[in-house]
């Protein structure tokens, strides 16, 4: 999970890099698209046979839901700050008791509203007092937490029927085909030098998903879920670094808040026997 977190930390920081020269749709597209690509050397060793599925219907939810949320996370991250981008997709543990209520019909323990009231405050602070939460971009980072709490509730269903590969191989077809619709009206070639940048989305956004994927398959969410939130300490790493923006006390504040949150929600959803 670790891993996995310090690979979407580059991810980010490397979509926000093509975000300066390329629109919206073309990144979501070269991520989807590459990403299946770097899938194929796992796939070729697994085999065909292993791509067989009786659940394709969850795998379209989930991969609707992973498509849109990543429109939505990669317009966040080409105008806000790498780090708050993060946070608010991170915020997504604090939907899941909500989706897995609605969804899968699972009680709402009254403790877990302790847990969804914090991190709502720690996006608040996030977003800053003010006008700043109707801010465009904000909104898209809220509402791809809230389609990501979407996707990672259909992963963990998958993952006790579906192998990693197979789970990761349906999203990158879904999110290709989707993405690929807008490229009629938004399609520009990239730079020769940004080809390299796109492939490095690719394969990071593969890898990270296959450890993510693998993360769940082999513990419970209660037990390495928190471990997703080193994702924005490594995103404030490369904020710093690459683009000369230390985080600032709302920042920090609102860091705090939201990982109290996803870690106090994932612990509660782990011992009311929830997956």
């Amino acid at each position: 999970m670790v891993a996995s977190a310090l690979l979407f930390a580059g991810l980010g920081a490397l979509v926000k890099i093509a975000s300066a020269r390329l629109p919206n749709a073309m990144v979501v597209f070269a991520r989807s698209f590459l990403g299946l690509v770097a899938l194929l050397p796992w796939l070729v060793h697994r085999g065909r046979r292993n791509l067989a599925t009786r659940h394709f219907r969850e795998h379209l939810v989930r991969g609707l839901a992973g498509l849109a949320a990543m429109y939505c996370f990669f317009y966040a991250i080409a105008h806000l700050r790498l780090a708050d981008a993060v946070l608010l997709y991170y915020s997504l543990p604090v939907f899941m008791p909500f989706i897995e209520s609605a969804w899968l019909g699972e009680p709402f323990p009254r403790r877990l509203w302790w847990s969804v009231g914090l991190g709502f405050l720690g996006v608040l602070v996030i977003l800053r007092p003010g006008a700043g939460i109707f801010r465009p971009a904000a909104l898209a980072g809220l509402a791809g937490a809230l389609l990501a709490a979407v996707a990672q509730v259909g992963i963990r269903r998958l993952t006790r029927s579906e192998p990693s590969s197979r789970i990761v191989f349906y999203f990158g077809v879904i999110a290709t085909a989707g993405s690929a619709l807008p490229l009629v009206h938004s399609w520009t070639t990239p730079a020769p030098a940004l080809w390299l940048t796109l492939a490095a989305i690719g394969v990071l956004a593969t890898v990270g998903q296959l450890l993510l994927t693998e993360a769940y398959a082999f513990a419970p969410a209660a037990q390495v879920g928190p471990f997703v939130y080193t994702s924005v300490v490594f995103a404030g790493l490369f904020d710093w670094a690459l683009f000369g923006r230390p985080p600032d006390r709302f920042t920090l504040a609102g860091a705090v808040l939201i990982a109290l949150a996803g870690i106090l929600a994932l612990r509660l959803r782990g011992e009311t026997g929830n997956p």
